[in-house]
């Protein structure tokens, strides 16, 4: 499963599927309020873990490798945390364990009332940005025009929810601690949402880990790099099928529904 972050929905990862469903079953959600899923209302977290769970048992998968993109990674972390004998894997994709400092929760609030006075275009504009190196927005404005225009289309309010959820977010750096399964680390080094420092901090907690920092990228590897990245995750997947404590088969089957 691959969990999109902010501010994006599950379309975040379509240059990844061409590799990954010629040998696993795909299950990429969009979560309420992006895409083509509705949103009934303020939602946390750990609401976003529900999803997870819902999507996995309509599916009938039982121990899935769940990987999650920034805020979908702190969604994952609250699956593996309610659900730890659900998993076969878990991917932190340019996201953290950590809970946001004081001073980025005020951000967050500043955000969200700039948000809420001028709408959500003015603050996407600005936030897109910074997801980017400056070599990218350079190359590509099209990728973060498009990704501001897929943005926009989200239900009234629904950025501000998602960012009052990542506002009130616990630390989970004791999931990482205690998690029986293999993780992922995907980080940029010139990511300024997850900063390679932090995350850094977190790669020798879990019992095994594997840990791809990359120099050339920010907060979006999945599209600025997008071939590495989807061999990445191949890369991980694969070494979950094989772990030890894994029964043969959980992790992925054959390409199936995405």
């Amino acid at each position: 499963m691959l969990v999109h972050g902010f501010p994006a929905d599950g379309a975040l990862w379509d240059h990844q599927i061409p590799l990954l469903e010629k040998n696993f079953r795909l299950l990429i959600p969009d979560l309420p309020g992006s895409g083509s899923s509705p949103l009934a209302g303020p939602l946390s977290i750990g609401d976003m873990a529900e999803v997870i769970r819902e999507v996995l048992d309509s599916a009938g998968v039982a121990r899935p490798v769940v990987i999650g993109h920034s805020m979908g990674g702190y969604a994952a972390l609250a699956f593996a945390e309610r659900y730890p004998e659900r998993l076969a894997g878990l991917g932190l994709y340019h996201s953290t364990a950590f809970e946001d400092s004081p001073e980025k929760k005020e951000g967050r609030l500043r955000s969200i009332a700039l948000m809420r006075t001028y709408g959500g275009a003015r603050f996407l504009s600005q936030t897109v940005q910074g997801l980017f190196t400056a070599a990218f927005r350079r190359t590509h404005p099209e990728v973060l025009r498009g990704l501001v225009s897929r943005a926009e289309k989200a239900p009234e309010g629904a950025l501000a929810h998602y960012y009052e959820a990542m506002r009130q977010r616990p630390d989970r750096t004791g999931v990482l601690r205690n998690v029986r399964v293999p993780v992922l680390f995907v980080i940029g080094a010139q990511d300024t949402a997850a900063p390679a420092s932090d995350v850094l901090r977190q790669a020798s907690l879990p019992a095994v880990s594997q840990v791809h920092l990359w120099d050339d990228v920010a907060h979006m590897s999945m599209l600025e790099t997008p071939g590495r990245a989807a061999g990445a995750l191949e890369s991980f997947v694969r070494f979950c099928e094989a772990y030890p404590a894994l029964t043969p088969g959980e992790a992925g089957s054959p390409a199936g529904a995405i």
